[in-house]
């Protein structure tokens, strides 16, 4: 029993059979070659059908291959491993007992041959005897080549009888290699692979030439047919090249299957083919409608806004129900119009009750209308003139439905119409204006000059002195009615120059302090960077007395008159006082006041000659006429802007002038009485301003020669007629003006001195309301001192060229 445990003992010190069979398995899957063999096969096989086939026939087998092979190895490595284990149990049971005998015997030559005879036993590698006793020197006979790894080994004790007990008195040490069942079993392996591998490639060459003979050929046959299928031209039916079965096999079903396919899309195309001409003419037939029914359309609104701007629909009850957008347009808000009737959206209905009323009952006769006109303000505020036509709507039974009409803006054709009637009237004052100034002035002329002279002789009889003043104030103030109707009608003479309009205000209100009384508080706004503007600055002053005097009248019980200056850029869309549109840089001058206001119904006429809300005797109506055509012939503008109540502002646009030197206004200068003894050729159709004139130069020193003509003082030059300075007036009869004399006696005596008199000038020396450049003009009527005064500058000036 104790040796049966010996024995076991030393069975579990043989090295592990599973350890080494695992090692004999990951040595024959793992291979190098074998992994590179598969990679390639993998990345051959994603070329087609045919290799993909053929890697999958070629895995399965090398996999069962392995399998099998595997399984045989390890049952060739089971049975060498028992053989050799029964060849070791065969050593313990044979030699144990004589080698304990020769050990106890200590023996050493027959221990040795011993183990000689076990060592030539097949795979025995090595044996040793090892000697257990408590002596020096222990006997340790050992013979072989000992090994670490692919070992089996045994211990086996050696025991001696000693007086009838078995004792233990050494061990015998046996190894037994693995190394010629690994050689062998490798060889095997790889006889086993060579040939398996050989033979599963075989099959599987000829399993994918069969499958190429049977299938792979006629897909690529099918794929080929498929690629250049024409529905429009269709090919033969699909044949493969083959061998016909006695059955039909699979693909002569997909063969027929794909044929009768290809008939059903044929016959399905050429239904297809008419279904699209049958839908392609229809097409046509309704692109041309619709083309057709466009074009209508486009002619239609076309002629229609043409013909209007805007169109609208109202329902039985005559309220507005649609607008269309282009309303919008015109500044209208189409949207805020629906629900309304048409007299709720127009302007003076009560102005005119008898138009709307029959309008009105027209409306409710279901009658057509054209050219309804009324007045209507936009979004802005701002009146236009409407023109509207309109056609009653009737349903199949002949119940009312509305109106559907057009509507038409006719504010710019209206606001033409005044501008050219504003014109038309300043054109028939302007030229009553200029007839009546010439003889009027004539005669004023007179009557000044002779007022002069009768106060020279009644300086001791203050009685009649009085009277000859009142005779002279009136001739003054007839004087200054007719230059305010020249300067309304824009027939006045101007002198513009550049001016500091900051300077000139300034002096104007030293005059206005006097003229409107000391219940009138003066305030100036001036801008410390005003332009300097191109205007008459005498007109200018006038115009600024004038619009004071106006502020001045709506202000009885006293108050505030404010003079502002400031410097605006205009464009377009900067509406004037009368409705044009300014654009440019100009120079305001406002005037405001804190009276009571102009009332919105006479705001639009205050600009007009002789319209005045001052009671009578108490104004002539002239002086805003006079502001308003002195700033349209300087080349601006007037605008007002007033609320009753609170006040009024006119404001005065001046264009700016671009110079940098702008002349300062000086103080008037009393006028001295300049003596001469030049000759001068008197030029004068009137007999009485002849006479007075020979008579007025005479007792200034001159000498005169009088023409009562313009051939007359050509004549007279002819002659040799020797002179200084041609006095002449502008509009003479016989067909020759002033300025016609003038430039034909400079071509007989170049650089002959003229100045020109005149009550109007009637745009002899005068374009563009401006005097030309280099004429000297005494307007008429004059006095002595502006008579000798401008002679004498004239005389003293330089010649002309």
């Amino acid at each position: 029993m104790a040796k049966a445990g010996n024995e076991d003992s030393n069975r579990g010190r043989a090295v592990a059979p599973a350890a080494a069979k695992q090692d004999l398995i990951g040595t024959a899957l793992a291979p190098s070659m074998f992994a590179a063999l598969l990679s390639r096969l993998f990345n051959w096989s994603r070329s087609g059908v045919g290799p993909r086939l053929l890697a999958a026939v070629l895995l399965f087998s090398s996999v069962v291959t392995l399998t099998l092979t595997a399984l045989q190895l390890y049952l060739d490595y089971d049975r060498e491993v028992g053989l050799i284990e029964t060849r070791l149990d065969e050593i313990g049971r044979s030699t144990t007992g004589s080698l304990g005998e020769s050990l106890w015997n200590l023996d050493q030559n027959q221990l040795k041959l011993q183990l000689d005879g076990i060592l030539r036993l097949p795979d025995i590698r090595a044996a040793e005897v090892r000697e257990i006793a408590d002596r020096p020197n222990p006997i340790r006979l050992a013979i072989g080549e000992p090994s670490t790894r692919s070992v089996v080994t045994r211990d086996y004790p050696l025991n001696t009888n000693v007086q009838g007990t078995a004792r233990e008195i050494g061990v015998l040490h046996v190894e037994a290699t693995l190394t010629d069942v690994y050689q062998h079993l490798l060889n095997r392996a790889l006889v086993i692979l060579a040939s398996q591998a050989a033979k599963t490639f075989l099959v599987s060459l000829f399993i994918i030439y069969m499958f190429h003979l049977l299938v792979t050929r006629h897909l690529v046959a099918i794929a080929d047919f498929v690629s250049k299928y024409s529905l429009a031209r269709p090919p033969p039916p699909l044949r493969l090249e083959r061998r016909p079965p006695y059955d039909a096999d699979e693909l002569d079903k997909v063969i027929d299957a794909f044929n009768a396919m290809c008939a059903n899309l044929q016959r399905a195309y050429g239904e297809l083919r008419e279904a699209n001409a049958n839908l392609e003419r229809d097409l046509k037939v309704r692109r041309r409608a619709e083309e057709d029914a466009r074009a209508s359309e486009e002619r239609f609104r076309d002629y229609a806004e043409t013909a209007s701007d805007w169109f609208w629909e109202t329902g039985p009850d005559h309220r507005f129900t649609y607008i269309s957008d282009r309303a919008g347009a015109f500044s209208m808000d189409n949207k805020a119009l629906i629900g309304k009737r048409r007299t709720d959206a127009a302007s003076g209905c009560d102005a005119e009750p008898e138009k709307w009323r029959a309008h009105m009952a027209m409306l409710d006769r279901h009658e057509p209308f054209r050219k309804f006109e009324y007045r209507g303000r936009d979004t802005t505020g701002r009146m236009h003139h409407f023109s509207v036509n309109g056609q009653p709507v009737f349903a199949a039974d002949g119940s009312f439905m509305g109106y559907r009409g057009s509507a038409t803006d006719l504010t710019e054709q209206h606001e033409t119409e005044e501008r050219l009637r504003q014109s038309q009237k300043m054109d028939a004052i302007g030229q009553l204006t200029g007839g009546v100034a010439h003889d009027f002035n004539n005669v004023l002329t007179v009557i000044t000059g002779t007022i002069e002279i009768i106060q020279e002789g009644l300086a001791d009889k203050p009685e009649f002195a009085a009277i000859a003043q009142l005779i002279d104030d009136a001739a003054a103030r007839g004087a200054e009615i007719t230059s305010q109707l020249l300067t309304f009608a824009r027939r006045q003479p101007l002198e513009p120059r550049e001016i500091d309009v900051n300077a000139l205000v300034i002096e104007t209100a030293k005059l206005l302090r006097p003229i409107l009384g000391a219940h009138i508080e003066i305030v100036t706004r001036l801008a410390d960077d005003a332009w300097s503007a191109m205007a008459d600055p005498s007109q200018l002053s006038s115009a600024i007395v004038n619009l004071a005097v106006n502020a001045r009248d709506a202000m009885p019980g006293g108050g505030k008159l404010t003079i502002e200056t400031a410097n605006r850029e205009l464009d377009d869309t900067d509406a004037a006082g009368d409705g044009d549109a300014m654009r440019g840089a100009f120079v305001m001058v406002a005037v405001a006041d804190t009276g009571h206001g102009i009332p919105a119904d006479i705001r639009e006429h205050v600009f007009e000659p002789f319209f005045t809300t001052k009671g009578v005797g108490r104004g002539t109506g002239l002086g805003l006429s006079m502001v308003y055509g002195f700033a349209k012939q300087t080349g601006g503008t007037v605008a007002v802007e007033s609320e009753e109540g609170r006040g009024t502002v006119m404001r005065l646009f001046l264009p700016r002038s671009k110079g940098e030197a702008p002349a300062r206004t000086a103080p008037v200068q009393a006028l001295d009485t300049a003596r001469g003894h030049e000759t001068i050729l008197v030029v004068e159709d009137d007999p009485l301003v002849q006479g007075y004139v020979i008579a007025r130069l005479g007792s200034l020193g001159y000498r005169t020669l009088v023409a009562g003509d313009g051939a007359s003082a050509l004549a007279l030059v002819d002659q040799g007629a020797k002179f200084d300075l041609l006095f002449t007036d502008i509009i003479m009869p016989g067909g020759m003006n002033g300025r016609e004399l003038a430039d034909a006696v400079r071509l007989r005596r170049p650089g002959a001195r003229v100045l020109y008199t005149s009550g109007y000038t009637d745009d002899a020396i005068v374009h563009g309301g401006h005097l030309d450049p280099g004429v000297a003009l005494l307007r008429k009527p004059y006095r002595k001192s502006e008579l000798s005064q401008k002679i004498r500058e004239v005389l003293a000036g330089e010649p002309p060229a």
